[in-house]
């Protein structure tokens, strides 16, 4: 999968401007707030429909305009591909794929492998389990349409359980068969998507663990654990157990939307006692696993982008991930980073084929 020709139009900082793309590694540099991030996170949009660092739509749109628009020239299996996504104020977001609009986003989902590594990243490590889930949900997604189907489904079903146990509460009333219809729309979504996270991560964990050693030279020993209440009993007997407490707190206290990841480092938390170098490590070598798990899945290489990640590394570890990320066998790669001597030092010394972008 290659990015050829990349054209901005209004897109946060960036009134109006195009980028033609090295096949192998583009390299964007600058200073902070010349818009590094946000040439990466419009490559993210195209792939995902969405901006990875904030999804709320209109504050992606230039301050000077109204809309923007994100065009894409794409190769893929020698196969040209061309993806639009714009949206206005008070509008919509419209995705295009070679000019035809798609009805449903979720469509869309997987026709660019795309894999990030970003500061905000961090989040997977110290923040709660549902941006967990969704690493986990994006991943498979990509490759999986019925799992992002029963997924959809499950949150549309578990939203409106929800909505009841408020007018319960509201109302003083409890409907037994009501709610029962809910759940037992539930049951199989939740078997399906409690398997599929299993037998994902029974695949993705060797994987992961593999590339942690490779980082950090065999060094450290880390753990990837799921965790779920359906590991031990079914969602039936769980929202069994759970009704009284679901009934005080007005939402689903159980299922597979409290799943959850353990990571950790010697046997230990990683959020509690990794240091930052170890945390980053850790979580570049989640990203390169999800790298490594797509490419497996859809036989093509995904677009690897790295914003920022030579910060808080030491010298070692910084050699080992472009080493890693400047393989012939990886495909196209795009870095975003302040020191533009740095970067391109560590690049040329693992690579004969890059572009430098000097941003300003």
């Amino acid at each position: 999968m290659v990015l050829n020709k990349l054209s901005l139009l209004h897109y946060k900082n960036f009134e109006n401007v195009t980028f033609n793309f090295n096949d192998k590694i583009n390299c964007f540099v600058g200073f902070n707030g010349v818009g590094k991030t946000n040439v990466l996170d419009s490559i993210y949009h195209l792939a995902y429909g969405k901006s990875y660092f904030n999804p709320v739509t209109s504050q992606n749109i230039n301050h000077n305009a109204d809309f923007f628009v994100i065009d894409g020239e794409f190769k893929k299996n020698d196969r040209e591909e061309k993806v639009v996504v714009s949206a206005k104020k008070g509008q919509k977001k419209v995705i295009k794929r070679n000019a035809k609009a798609y009805g449903k986003f979720s469509d869309h989902i997987g026709l660019i492998p795309v894999v990030i590594i970003s500061p905000a990243d961090r989040d997977l490590i110290m923040e709660g389990s549902d941006v967990r889930r969704k690493f986990i949900d994006g991943i498979i997604s990509q490759s999986d349409k019925p799992y992002l189907t029963s997924l959809i489904n499950y949150n549309k079903i578990l939203s409106q359980r929800n909505s009841l146990l408020k007018y319960f509460a509201a109302n003083r009333t409890f409907e037994k068969e009501t709610l029962e219809v809910y759940n037992l729309q539930l049951l199989p979504l939740a078997k399906s998507i409690h398997e599929k996270r299993k037998a994902f991560l029974e695949i993705f964990t060797p994987i992961f663990e593999e590339r942690y050693a490779t980082i950090s030279d065999g060094k450290e020993a880390v753990k990837l654990k799921y965790k779920s209440q359906l590991s031990e009993t079914s969602l039936t007997e769980l929202l069994a157990a759970h009704l009284q407490k679901d009934l005080k707190l007005q939402y689903s206290s159980a299922g597979t939307h409290k799943d959850d990841l353990s990571l950790k480092i010697k046997g230990h938390s990683v959020k509690k006692f990794g240091s930052q170098g170890q945390q980053k490590s850790y979580l570049i070598a989640l990203k390169l696993a999800q790298y490594d798990f797509l490419k497996q899945v859809s036989k093509v290489n995904p677009i690897l982008l790295l914003d920022d990640v030579f910060d808080k590394l030491d010298e070692e570890r910084v050699a080992q991930i472009i080493k890693l990320v400047t393989q012939d066998d990886l495909g196209q790669l795009f870095i975003s980073d302040t020191h533009a001597d740095r970067t391109e030092n560590v690049v040329k010394s693992h690579a004969k084929e890059y572009q430098m972008i000097h941003l300003t």
